[in-house]
């Protein structure tokens, strides 16, 4: 039971932290850019961020048991000796790429932003974007025999 309710929990969190950055890449984003009005993202994200970032929470610590369960040696994470290992290496780098990601938009893009300074944002919002679909991809594979 309460492996499926993490498995549960985990694909519910990234069917809202991808479709939410799906909305944004594919419907706010272009919207903000014809305009040239950065006003037009951040009133999506203050409002995607209070179920967006705890969706990111539940499938990090989610993720993380589910990779214990599966392979208890957190050690062989990164070998990328097996299918199993490869994948769960594959979601962390991911994961490290979105965290580095949303660190420089917040520390740095997000507090100067501008209509001059949007496209810069609009590269890490649609880099953020492929990541997360990138995560569910690596997720489908480990669950229906791999990607490899």
């Amino acid at each position: 039971m309460t492996y499926r309710l993490f498995v549960f929990l985990h694909v519910l969190a990234a069917t809202i932290w991808t479709g939410g950055h799906l909305v944004l890449a594919l419907t706010v984003l272009p919207r903000a850019l014809r305009a040239r009005d950065p006003r037009i993202v951040q009133d999506f994200e203050s409002g995607f961020e209070r179920l967006g970032i705890p969706s990111l929470l539940v499938q990090v610590a989610s993720g993380l048991w589910l990779a214990w369960r599966m392979a208890p040696s957190v050690a062989s994470w990164f070998s990328f000796d097996n299918n199993l290992t490869a994948h769960i290496g594959i979601k962390l780098l991911l994961l490290l790429a979105t965290i580095l990601l949303a660190l420089h938009a917040r520390l740095r893009l997000i507090p100067r932003l501008t209509a001059a300074t949007l496209p810069a944002l609009a590269a890490h919002i649609v880099a953020v974007t492929v990541l997360s679909v990138l995560f569910v991809l690596v997720g489908v594979g480990l669950r229906t025999g791999g990607l490899f």
